[in-house]
This record gives structure tokens, sequence and C-alpha cells, in this order.
């Protein structure tokens, strides 16, 4: 019988067998970063302690200080108050999504909820916070579930007002130097928003960019004198460039235009310093310009990897980056843009694992039905096999698939399975067109790429085409109940989770901000029921053959438990080999480290049970 924590290829590995919690020890980090005024420590969101709390530390390293103590409650954003008295953030509870705001002494206290709406959401502002400190810009749909208004609040009082109360999902972004002015945005889908300029003396929102079809706008810092702000916007072109909106001519001009997207941007509040990322086939590239001298400033000692949190202190001197890579987990790294130092404050690789034995993935492009070439990250094990495969298929639809660390990915990497992990139409990354492709398709001819991904490894000599598995969460967990029940004669073994299976109710029970938005989407629930019941894996699930393992948090708000229960159900009712494993504490993915590692480490032992047990 072959050893199960042995490559099933014929040939054992002399490294030894690491347990799957020692790939997976590492810490986590929320898409969040904020800076002292001063620049001397930076806040950011870990979940060390077993929850995503927040944590302050030396910009120039020492021991970090943990500041929030949270256990069900899980923190999304922070920012530090101008005077640095006050951490503000978002918090939800259990996954649920109603983020409430609360403020926090930044040197540790009892922390005092700022709303407390239980049934809403809250936003905080890229900049919340008003130049005075006096005041917080965020966005609610508290009054009416549907709609999400723009509120400004009095730091230490009551709400001063909403300065934009309309149909749509509004958002702020920050505030003019002078306070007066604060950006917005109007997000009409994924692909489609507009900026508004609100004016806090209480006249009507300005549309500063009035456009057709599906163009992207986004408001970044403004310049240090007010004149105007920068913005990311793809108009007129495939990929998003960085533009400034001068507010004297009621328009904007392009400063960057590279054929990728610009995805991070942040600037220095006296205007020395702008820095912006731009995503080249998935690989971020840093880049920092002084705009006094108007020269590139270097930055050696940033690693090449995949940025997902970004932030210039107040003074001007620090960029504080979190940074993954495919074989190093994302840390937290502070640039000294004065004389162009890198230092890595965090290091959470505390699994032991050498990193000799871990995989970066090679870039491929394979072809697909109608002529394009998909995008992927392949990951292959050491050593000659044939290997199974496991395809990961990303979520969104409109995200990208990166390469950065995967404590699943290497473990079972370690016991022989290799990983595919395609960028397929629908995701984001290489231009708007690709992008548009999934809307109103789902189930269509990216499943037909997925189809395309199975035969592209079943021709790699490395490869036992009879072994494969498919894997997803969200819309991957939804690809993946597509793949095994219109594709059944592909898969050897499938993992979802958190994936629609009926288009039709999954569209009629998302979160209420985001109904209008599914005819475009994905489909009308109310018109298009004959479309969508032909899309959904449930029309299907008499073809499932493939044992299945079904992965659900009890508090989703964005595809409820009603989707798992259904298609369970079915497969129980016909003897179908199906686990199901229902989190009670957990929505959209996890946020305790206790429940994700058991259920990604539960995800690991059963792909090792049904592809290399497969070959004993």
């Amino acid at each position: 019988m072959t050893d199960p924590n042995r490559p099933a290829n014929g040939h054992p590995s002399d490294q030894p067998a690491y347990d799957y919690e020692q790939y997976a020890a590492v810490r986590r980090y929320g898409p969040a970063l904020a800076f002292s005024p001063d620049g001397s420590e930076i806040a950011y969101v870990v979940n060390t302690s077993g929850q995503f709390n927040i944590w302050r530390q030396a910009t120039t390293g020492g021991y970090p200080h943990q500041v929030t103590l949270y256990e069900d409650q899980a923190i999304r954003q922070v920012a530090w108050s101008p005077d640095g008295a006050w951490l503000l953030y978002a918090a939800d509870r259990d996954g649920d999504e109603f983020h409430q705001l609360y403020r926090i002494p930044a040197r540790g206290g009892r922390p005092e909820q700022l709303t407390d709406a239980p049934k809403a959401q809250h936003y905080l502002a890229d900049d919340p916070f008003s130049p005075d400190g006096r005041t917080i810009a965020y966005a609610g749909n508290d009054r009416d579930p549907t709609n999400q208004n723009v509120i400004v609040r009095d730091l230490d009082g009551a709400e001063v007002g909403r300065p934009i109360v309309a149909e749509g999902s509004f958002s702020p972004a920050g505030w003019s130097p002078d306070g007066r002015h604060l950006t917005a945005v109007k997000a009409d889908s994924n692909t489609d928003t507009d900026v508004f300029l609100v004016t806090l003396d209480g006249s009507e929102p300005r549309r500063l960019t009035p456009h057709e079809g599906d163009v992207i706008f986004w408001p970044g810092p403004w310049a240090a004198d007010g004149s105007g702000f920068y913005l990311v916007t793809n108009q007129d072109r495939e990929f998003a460039g960085l533009a400034f909106y001068h507010l004297a001519k009621d328009g904007w001009d392009w400063v960057e235009t590279p054929e990728w997207d610009i995805e991070h941007l942040a600037a220095s509040r006296d205007g020395r310093f702008l820095a912006w990322v731009v995503n080249e086939d998935g690989v971020c590239r840093l880049h920092v310009r002084d705009l006094r001298s108007g020269e590139e400033v270097p930055v050696p000692g940033v690693p090449e990897g995949v940025v997902t949190g970004f932030a210039i202190s107040p003074d001007g001197a620090k960029l504080g980056l979190l940074l993954g890579q495919a074989k190093q987990p994302t840390e937290v790294f502070v640039v000294d843009l004065l004389d162009g130092s890198t230092t890595q404050l965090t290091d959470g690789f505390l699994g032991g694992i050498p990193a000799e034995i871990l995989v970066a993935p090679e870039l491929v492009r394979y072809p697909t039905h109608d002529g394009k070439q998909i995008p992927a990250w392949l990951y292959r094990p050491q050593g000659d096999g044939p290997f199974p495969v496991v395809l990961s298929i990303h979520g969104g639809p409109e995200w990208q698939e990166r390469p950065r660390y995967s404590a699943l990915y290497q473990y079972l990497l370690g016991r022989g399975i290799g990983v595919l992990a395609p960028n397929v139409r629908g995701s984001t990354g290489y231009g708007k067109t690709y992008q548009t492709l999934i809307h109103r398709d789902w189930g269509g001819d990216e499943l037909k790429d997925f189809e395309a991904a199975a035969h592209y490894l079943k021709g790699l000599d490395w490869v036992d085409g009879d072994r494969l598995g498919v894997y997803g969460g969200s819309f991957g967990g939804f690809a993946t109940l597509s793949c095994v029940s219109r594709l059944p004669d592909l898969w050897a073994a499938a993992v979802d989770i958190v994936g629609p299976s009926n288009l039709v109710t999954f569209a009629k029970a998302v979160p209420p901000t985001w109904r209008r938005y599914m005819a475009k989407w994905v489909g009308d629930p109310e018109t298009d029921v004959d479309f969508l019941m032909e899309r959904s894996p449930i029309s299907y699930v008499d073809q499932i053959t493939a044992p299945l393992f079904v992965i659900q948090g009890a508090n989703d708000p964005r595809v409820v438990q009603g989707e798992s229960d259904q298609i369970v159900a079915r497969l129980r009712e016909r003897g179908v080999q199906v686990r199901y494993d229902v989190y009670p504490d957990e929505g959209h993915g996890f946020t305790k480290r206790a429940n994700e590692l058991k259920a990604t480490g539960d995800t690991a032992a059963f792909f090792v049970e049904h592809l290399v047990g497969a070959a004993s």
C-alpha cells in the first residue's frame, strides 16, 4: 500500500512528512494598516490571538502590543486619529458582516461602541478622520437596508448629518485638506463606479465622473494644496490607470497609464511622495515618486510578491506594506522613504518547514474552447510523478489568483499532489473586457475553461489524469459544484466551501445592498428563472458521482446556508458520498483561527484520502 504521507509516484521522497498544522503555522493579516501621526508606530490586524485583533508595533521593530482582545468579533478596518489618542475600527460578530464602529485608546483600554444597528453594515472611509480629528466619515445602510448612505458624525458626540442619502450604494473616500469636502464613491457594480464631491455646507453632492457603460472611477488621496485629488480609472482603457482630478477645471488628466492595473495608491499629506502598485500578471510592482524632484524613489529592499495592505505615514517619511510571497506568508514591511531602507517588522512563519521543500508556482497559459489563453499558476510536486492534481478555483468571480503562500497548496505538494490555480474569464487583472465576460454567464463559458484546464492537465506527462480533484470557495464553490455535476467524468474528489448551488435562491437571498446588481451580474431571479436553473448545479445533482465535501458558515450573509443544505440533501437522498460540515460561528469564510485550521486541515486530509489513497 502507498504511504499517504509520501508522494504517490513510486518514488518516496527523502523529505520528512510535515503535519498540516506546521504548514498552517502562520499569522494571517486583515488588509488594514494605519500609522501613528508621527510615524513611530504602525497598527495592523492579525489573528495571532486566534481572532482578528488590532496590534501596534514600533516602525523600527521590537515587540508588538495587542490592543483589542476580541474572541467572537473580527476587526475589518482600522484608522489612527490625527492626535494619536484613538484607534477607530469596524468589526463584525461571528462572520455576520454587520460591521459596527468602535474606538479604543491607542495605548489600550476599554472599547467604545459608536454605532449600534445590529442588522446594518457600516464601513469607514478610506481616510475617515477630518483634518482636525473631530469628525469621522463612514457609510451605513441602517435606515434602508437596500441603500447605503454617507454619514458624518462628531467623534465625541452624535451623528452630524448624512450628506448623501440617495438610492444606491455610496461610500465616503477621503477629506480635503481644509475639511470642506469629501470624495465619495457610488458603486453600481464591480465594474461601474462613480466619484462624487460632497461639500459639507448642505449643498447637493456633485457627480464628477459621468460616463456610459462599465467604467471604474475610484478616488485616491488629495493633493496637499487641496487643488484636487488622484483617482484610478479605466475610462477608454482596458486597464486601470492613475489620473489627477483638478477642481478648478472640473476635469482630470492622466498621470500613469501602464498596460496593467494600478491597484493600490497612497500619498503623503505634505505632497512630497506618491506611491502606487501595478499588478503585472499577478505580481506587484511598487513605484514611489518624489513629487518635488519628479524622480522615482528606489525601494531595493522590498521583495517581489503580492501587496494586500498599503499606507503612507502622516509625516510622509514611511510606507507600510502587507506583502506576501509564494514561499513566504504575508508580513508587515516598512519602507523609509527618506533613506530607502526596508524593515520587515513581522516574522510569522512558525512551523519549522524548510524553505527548500516549498514550491513556487510556474505561470502558464493553456488554450480553451474559443482560442483564449487562460493564465494559471501551476504548482508541481518534487519528483517524477505521475501525480494527482487539484484544480483550485478562486472566488469572486471578479478576483484574481496570485502567487501567495497557501498552507493548503504546500501541504498537498508535500504529499505529492499538484495544484493548478487558473484565472478564467471573469477574473480581474487582465482588462475589463475579460472581467465582464462572466456577467450573466455563470456556469457558461467559464465552465468550458475549467474543462479545458482538466484536459491541459491530462496532457502533462507528470500528471495522473485519472486523479484530478477540484476545490473552491464562494464562486469557486459554485464552480466546483458545476464541475462535478456537469463534467462528472473528470473528477475523483471535490471540496466546496460556501458555494451557491441554486442561482435562483442565491440571487434572492444576497445582502440587500447587492440585490440591484444581480440581474446584470448573475440574472434576475424573478424573470430569468429558466436561464438560472439551466446554469445551476442543483439541476444536475443526479450526475454527481465524485466524493464531495461541503463546508458552510451558518452566518454567511452572501451565500446563505440553504445553498449548501439543498444540494447535500439531494445527494444524501441518492446515497452519494458527501461530507457536510457547518460552522455555527462563521460566515463567508473564516475569522477564527481554530475553525480555519480545522476546515482547511480537513480539506487537505480529504484530498489525500481520495487522490493519494486512490493509488494504494
